[in-house]
């Protein structure tokens, strides 16, 4: 358990860096004032406009860092501080979650993949290290039938949620690119201000490829402690 311990610390110390910069990289740009002086709700609603997308409503929440597309009904949800401001950070929120509703539109298959694992996962992800860990106290490390089997359902479980994290990777990624692409292509920003808006995407990425990675990471040591004295 020392060993694992020490992984998730060290998987911890990574994400806290990452958000800190994250953090740091968002209040500088949300420093640097759009040029054309638009808001983060219109910004939203000339991307989806461009991409000929009407039935996508842009509203606003509550909260920072809430921002995200909803399929289901479909509205491009954007917290308070994209939704109103008008600078390099804002724009580049806006067009990134837009970039998703523009991978709704064209069917984009991770996306519909991630989609079909939400149900899934919403589930499983919660109660899956329980139920490894369970099956593990009844003598999954023995090789004791009941409690092997136990514990192989909650790798099965973890597994989805891994996978649900890779998954989420490209989607991730292509809606920054199809944001910054659009965001040049379309002279909505100068060169500072989509340089900011750019830095601001590529660490907001590295948030999700570090989760992907201690999934990953916490899929492996489960599957060893299972595994790896399940059976001579």
């Amino acid at each position: 358990m020392i060993g694992y311990y020490i992984l998730i610390g060290a998987i911890a110390l990574v994400s806290w860096l990452v958000s800190s910069t994250l953090k740091r990289k968002f209040e500088k740009y949300s420093k640097v004032q759009l040029r054309n002086g638009m808001s983060g709700k219109e910004i939203a609603e000339k991307m989806l406009a461009d991409h000929g997308i009407y039935d996508v409503e842009v509203i606003s929440t509550p909260g920072q860092l809430t921002d995200h597309y909803n399929p289901k009904n479909k509205t491009v949800n954007l917290s308070e501080s994209v939704y109103n401001h008008r600078n390099a950070a804002a724009a580049a929120v806006a067009a990134h979650e837009c970039g998703h509703a523009v991978q709704h539109a064209k069917a984009y298959e991770w996306l519909k993949m991630r989609s079909a694992l939400v149900p899934i996962v919403s589930v499983t992800s919660g109660m899956s290290q329980w139920i490894v860990f369970g099956g593990l106290m009844l003598g999954a490390a023995a090789g004791l039938g009941f409690g092997y089997w136990v514990a192989v359902a909650g790798l099965v479980m973890m597994g989805f949620a891994t996978l649900f994290s890779f998954v989420t990777l490209p989607v991730e990624y292509d809606a920054s690119n199809r944001a910054l692409a659009w965001l040049k292509n379309k002279n909505m920003v100068s060169q500072q201000e989509y340089a900011g808006s750019e830095e601001a995407l590529k660490w907001a990425a590295r948030t999700y490829l570090v989760a992907a990675i201690g999934a990953l990471a916490n899929l492996v040591y489960w599957g060893f402690q299972v595994f790896g004295g399940s059976r001579d």
